[in-house]
């Protein structure tokens, strides 16, 4: 099992470089940032009376992770979660590969859908079809990442033969989808590597298919590792917040293919302490990992 660290990097918050080496010197294993590239006014937040300002302000996560990539020698660095079907699919491949030629090969990228119709509209999106689109450009980048001569041709991307170099250290680079819902799943065994559920805690029903009830975890794990084994796909990995060893004990986690906990820093994992306050935050985070292990 490993653990690591996540929170959103802002121009008001602590810096990644700070939060990447502090995180490396206490003995975690990865640091992982979310991904909003503006907020649209017209958004309607779904967790609060108004969009908070994290949301706002988060800064673009592969720069954030260069930065922490470039001061760091062995935790991983991933997104948790990129916003695939917003994202240009051959800027996307270029700058996830630059960032595992510097990181020497520590790159993770967590994928979603998205859930702001807004802000995909911005970008030219059309929500109705990103799941679609979501999987195309995912098999549009894999094919950038791994052929000398590139193309892809489907029903939303399409790239004629191309060259582009670097290439992942790591073959392959492991992609994991975040989501809930009754597709989840599929995708996930279908076109990634593993599953980065929302596990809610206090779940009603106007969250379905945003969150994954605590209480139905174990079984959508299971769901997951046999769909696999019947298609004849790798073990999927299970990335989950930390706070689910408080419903399920570890040896049962990692039995259902949880490989990694993520402790959020600072408020639900969401803000972060300044500079300053980075080493007790994150010293608090170690101890919380200890108990959990033992």
């Amino acid at each position: 099992m490993e653990f690591g660290v996540s929170y959103a990097p802002t121009h008001y918050n602590a810096s990644p470089v700070v939060v990447a080496r502090e995180a490396e010197r206490l003995g975690f294993d990865a640091l992982f940032v979310p991904e909003h590239s503006h907020m649209p006014l017209a958004t309607d937040f779904p967790l609060a009376p108004e969009t908070p300002m994290i949301y706002k302000s988060m800064y673009d996560p592969f720069v954030a992770l260069a930065a922490a990539a470039a001061v760091t020698e062995r935790i991983k660095v991933g997104t948790s979660i990129a916003l695939i079907p917003q994202r240009d699919p051959i800027h996307t491949a270029k700058e996830v590969a630059t960032l595992e030629q510097i990181s020497n090969g520590r790159v993770v990228l967590g994928i979603g859908a998205g859930w702001n119709e807004e802000e995909m509209e911005a970008h030219g999106t059309d929500p109705s079809t990103r799941f679609r689109l979501m999987r195309e450009k995912v098999e549009a980048i894999r094919a950038l990442w791994t052929n000398e001569v590139a193309e892809y041709h489907g029903r939303h991307v399409d790239i004629p033969p191309t060259w582009q170099w670097p290439k992942p250290v790591q073959n392959p680079l492991p992609i994991l989808m975040g989501g809930a819902g009754p597709n989840v799943l599929n995708r996930v065994v279908n076109y990634c590597d593993g599953w980065l559920p929302a596990v809610h805690y206090n779940f009603t029903e106007d969250l379905r298919g945003r969150f994954t009830p605590v209480e139905e975890f174990e079984d959508e794990a299971e769901k997951l590792q046999r769909l696999a084994e019947e298609r004849g796909r790798p073990r999927p990995q299970i990335q989950c917040g930390s706070e689910i060893v408080s419903r399920i004990p570890l040896e049962r986690l990692e039995e259902l293919g949880v490989t990694r906990l993520m402790v959020g820093v600072g408020g639900g994992g969401l803000d972060a302490v300044e500079d300053e306050g980075v080493r007790p935050a994150l010293e608090q985070a170690r101890e919380q990992v200890d108990r959990l292990t033992g």
